[in-house]
């Protein structure tokens, strides 16, 4: 007799990716609410393998055993024999129906090492390199799952990764520091009179640290505009979604100047009604800038690019599959879910923006 918690379907698996993502991201959340249905899904299953990955090596004990472990799993999943897990087998028809290269996911696991191993960054172009892995891929990933076969436009959405990154670690400069992590460029500190390891000691505000993070701020803000030009080739119904996505990340920054660029007491929160004003379109984004889309692709992304077909190359998509619910599956939903109710009693899974 089957036991109900190893029923599996194509619905109660793709509820397990929205879980981790409703959980995992309240911005990526909304702005995916903008997104055709189907797109919607796979994204949803992209963003719970990657949160996933992310806590396996950052919350677990044995940070590169849970790496080797990762590897497998994509062994598994690029072989067409995923894990016996949910998020395993959305990832697994994402990459049959995306045509989806390895090289991407593979460069999102070494930013996760570089983040296991403590490495240190010393340059913005350093940082850079770092972002690049950790969200550059994702974007590339994102406009892959459109159908976006342009070298150009996929740039673009490496630059948004990357602008996304760096807004990320202005927003959490201090809870960073007080975790023992520095992601500031440690030699753009110095040349503003900040030691880093005395800042990790004892981070505070200081109008030293606002001239670094204006820096930081201002290199997100020239990639969101060249982001902005790669959006405006997506797929007419993907860019509500994405230039969502792109302004609320955008709307974290300002928020950080608002707060007199103080990171370390406060933590850049946009409010609700500027979440709402921003989503409602009352918040635009610059006049379009054509030429910005053929601007050359960022050294620190180029490798990413690198990894896919060339266009003429690319194979034409296949449509995805739907994950549809029938009757039987919404009643092993049902069993699921009160599973999971059971267990979210006993711990809360951590928040991310």
């Amino acid at each position: 007799m089957r036991n109900d918690h190893q029923i599996s379907t194509p619905h109660t698996d793709m509820s397990e990716c929205r879980r981790l993502l409703c959980h995992g991201s309240r911005s990526f959340h909304i702005a995916s609410q903008f997104l055709p249905w189907r797109l919607r899904e796979s994204a949803c299953g992209l963003y719970a393998f990657c949160r996933i990955a992310d806590d396996l090596v950052d919350l677990g004990d044995n940070p590169r055993e849970a790496l080797t472990i990762l590897h497998h799993r994509l062994d598994l999943i690029y072989d067409g024999q995923p894990k016996n897990h949910s998020v395993d087998r959305v990832l697994s028809q994402i990459v049959i129906d995306h045509q989806l290269p390895r090289g991407l996911l593979d460069a999102l696991l070494e930013g996760f090492e570089w983040d296991a191993e403590g490495r240190e960054y010393h340059t913005l172009e350093e940082v850079c390199d770092y972002g690049a892995r950790v969200a550059g891929t994702v974007g590339v990933m994102m406009a892959v799952l459109m159908g976006v076969k342009d070298h150009d436009t996929l740039a673009r959405a490496a630059d948004l990764g990357v602008a996304m990154q760096l807004t990320n670690i202005c927003r959490d400069v201090g809870e960073d520091a007080r975790a023992g992590r520095l992601y500031l460029p440690r030699d753009l500190l110095r040349e503003h009179g900040i030691d880093p390891e005395a800042f990790l000691r004892n981070p505070q505000p200081s109008p030293q640290l606002t001239a670094v993070l204006r820096r930081m701020l201002a290199e997100a803000s020239r990639r969101y505009r060249l982001a902005d030009e790669g959006i405006r080739q997506l797929p007419r119904r993907c860019r509500p979604g994405i230039f969502a996505a792109r302004r609320l990340y955008a709307e974290i920054g300002q928020t950080v100047v608002a707060n007199d660029y103080d990171p370390i007491s406060q933590r850049a929160i946009v409010s609700r009604a500027r979440k709402c004003l921003i989503l409602l379109g009352l918040i635009r984004s610059a006049a379009p800038a054509p030429d910005l889309l053929r601007e050359p692709c960022g050294p620190e992304n180029q490798f990413l690019i690198d990894t896919l077909p060339r266009t003429e190359e690319w194979q034409r998509m296949t449509h995805p599959r739907r994950f549809a619910p029938s009757a039987a599956w919404m009643l092993e939903l049902f069993i699921v879910m009160k599973q999971r109710d059971e267990m979210a009693t006993h711990t809360q899974p951590p928040e991310h923006d």
